[in-house]
């Protein structure tokens, strides 16, 4: 059994945070403040407070295309991958990579979407039929 992993962040808005990652993504809501909100995400904890949002470039080159660094994301199993990935879709979620395949037929085939949240944090979500699969090299 993994361990949950914390990763604290910038948000400009907390209300559309809350909606975004409760109502969109499913997360759910944890303790909160008026600066601050967390969320049980996929079982690790995402803690987000009101403040400046990290600067992001789009210098990652994920087979054809470049896409937001740095970013954050979960790694799913594919069923679970294509529920959140059509839950996305019907909220109309503008991605900057839609749902798709890389490395297909390869070790560590993977289903990957990139989107970001109201403040503009990138979030990568991959799915994998083979969980195993996830540190394939050969």
């Amino acid at each position: 059994m993994l361990t949950p992993f914390h990763l604290a962040i910038n948000v400009t808005d907390l209300e559309a945070t809350r909606v975004f990652y409760g109502e969109v993504l499913g997360a759910k809501e944890g303790r909160r403040t008026p600066t601050w909100v967390d969320f049980d995400f996929f079982g690790h904890q995402l803690s987000f407070h009101l403040g400046p949002v990290m600067k992001t470039e789009n210098t990652g080159h994920v087979g054809d295309h470049l896409v937001p660094m740095p970013h954050f994301g979960m790694v799913l199993a594919l069923p679970e991958w294509q529920a959140l990935a059509a839950r996305l879709m019907t909220a109309q979620v503008a991605f900057i990579l839609p749902p798709s395949v890389r490395f297909e037929g390869e070790p560590g085939e993977q289903w990957t979407m990139f989107f970001k949240d109201p403040s503009g944090n990138p979030i990568e979500i991959k799915g994998f039929a083979d969980l195993k699969a996830v540190f394939a090299s050969h």
